[in-house]
């Protein structure tokens, strides 16, 4: 049986569809993107797709000048597809959420998203 170009095409995009959809994909975010809060958060809590390798994932907070403001990530906490850090008393303004987790395929994913704390 011969398979033409077509063919071939489908099975390569079918492969790479697949290999896809093993990276972890951000899927809700507490605070939400473009949040606007009355008050700061508590923590910041990620939920993926799938389950992440916490103890080497970061989550990074970042003020409007971008200066980094330390959290202490949860490592051992919670389901294995979320990853959650405390966060300090923040001051009103705009904050910016980056993140970084390493994938069950082995993939190093990053992300980030804004919120802002009411005046």
């Amino acid at each position: 049986m011969r398979t033409g170009p077509v063919a071939a095409a489908g099975v390569l995009a079918l492969a790479l569809a697949g290999s896809a959809l093993a990276h972890s994909l951000l899927l809700e975010s507490s605070p939400a993107t473009g949040a606007r809060l009355a008050a700061p958060p508590p923590e910041i809590s990620l939920r993926f797709n799938n389950r992440i390798e916490k103890k080497l994932s970061t989550i990074r907070l970042l003020d409007e000048g971008g200066a980094p403001r330390p959290v202490t990530v949860l490592a051992a906490d919670g389901p294995v597809d979320r990853l959650t850090a405390r966060v300090p008393s923040l001051p009103p303004g705009a904050w910016r959420v980056e993140w970084r987790v390493l994938s069950t395929d082995g993939h190093i994913v990053s992300g980030g998203f804004s919120f802002r704390v009411a005046r």
